[in-house]
């Protein structure tokens, strides 16, 4: 037997899932095959090539998806279940998109010979939509590369340059820009407490838009506040020195699977303001500010609060940096790879 992994999710920009895929197949080394289509393939035509071309190339194998979906005539396999947005929030993305998922990742959770899964929360939603035996089900954490770490001024100055920032005090926000992410009140709350904090503090927005085949609205980002500043995609190079650059890291988050970005902030050495659901709490633990994301006094209170606090951000600066060494990608890997090669000798 060999073992096969579902590498169609890197054809897309990379985001969350595809840092995910990378970091782990980087540490499986040359042990298993990737199999992916020959040319891009999104929407439906991907979809097609993983139900019907996939199991013909995986045969007998076992096969590794780690983006949510896999084939369901492929029953020696592991498939990796980030959220499940589709089933508890369709009405945040595509009908169609919503439709297919919700009809798919049940019968593929319960078919498959196993789930790993991202944070406890995530856990706990996957069982309580596709009633799959607990036993079958394990929580592998995600982790932040070693990339993102404190940095000097001058290498944080020399990256930034191309970027055009407009001051180099700033609130920063990175990810998809998507109704989730709840950047919408995170605006709100700006507007309350743009007057309230020093001129040259700025909110930056990085992101690339959401892809309008999943996502059923835009991110409420019409109208901008003043001393806002959208960046569009960063390259995944630049990234660690934004994140190392800024004065306070804000993540209003309504719904994670996982959250990565806030963990990528903490390894920088930035204090995080983050909400208090969904999974955010078990990434952050006590070594950030949570807030109801859904409360927009709080989360510009808490702006606030770590703009003009220096020696909490200092606090959460040290508890950060302690907390993100708890989440290991060689662990994540080194479990993951154990339930593979249980699967294959089943």
């Amino acid at each position: 037997m060999s073992i096969y992994i579902n590498t169609r999710v890197l054809h897309s920009h990379l985001t969350g899932v595809q840092r995910y895929v990378i970091e782990l197949v980087e540490r499986f080394g040359a042990n298993p095959t990737l199999v992916a289509p020959r040319r891009t393939m999104q929407g439906a035509n991907g979809h097609a090539w993983e139900q019907f071309i996939l199991p013909l190339k995986v045969a007998r194998n076992t096969l590794f998806s780690p983006s949510i979906t896999g084939p369901l005539a492929v029953k020696r396999q592991v498939v990796a279940i980030h959220d499940v947005v589709p089933l508890d929030h369709p009405e945040w993305l595509n009908p169609k998109f919503a439709a297919w998922y919700g009809f798919l990742v049940p019968k593929l959770a319960r078919r498959v010979a196993h789930v790993v899964t991202i944070s406890e929360f995530s856990k706990s939603r996957i069982l309580a939509h596709t009633r799959m035996d607990e036993r079958q089900i394990t929580v592998t954490p995600l982790a932040a590369d070693a990339k993102f770490r404190p940095l000097p001024q001058d290498v944080i100055d020399e990256s930034l340059g191309s970027l055009n920032l407009p001051t180099r005090h700033y609130i920063l926000c990175v990810g998809s820009l998507e109704p989730r992410k709840n950047l919408a009140r995170l605006l709100q709350a700006w507007r309350l407490i743009e007057k309230r904090i020093p001129d040259d503090v700025w909110l930056v927005l990085t992101g690339k838009q959401g892809n309008a085949r999943v996502f059923a609205h835009d991110a409420g980002l019409n109208e901008l506040p003043r001393r806002v500043h959208l960046t569009g995609h960063v390259l995944d190079e630049q990234l660690p020195a934004l994140y190392a650059g800024a004065l306070v890291f804000a993540y209003p988050s309504v719904y994670e699977g996982f959250g990565l970005p806030p963990l990528e902030a903490m390894a920088c050495g930035v204090p995080v303001l983050t909400g208090n659901q969904t999974s955010l709490p078990e990434v952050v633990g006590d070594a950030g500010v949570t807030v109801d994301p859904y409360d927009v006094d709080a989360l510009a209170d808490g702006m606030v609060r770590l703009v003009e606090d220096g020696a909490l951000r200092d606090q959460l600066r040290s508890k950060g940096l302690v907390r993100t060494k708890q989440f290991s990608w060689d662990e994540t890997a080194r479990r993951t790879w154990e339930i593979l090669e249980r699967v294959d000798r089943s």
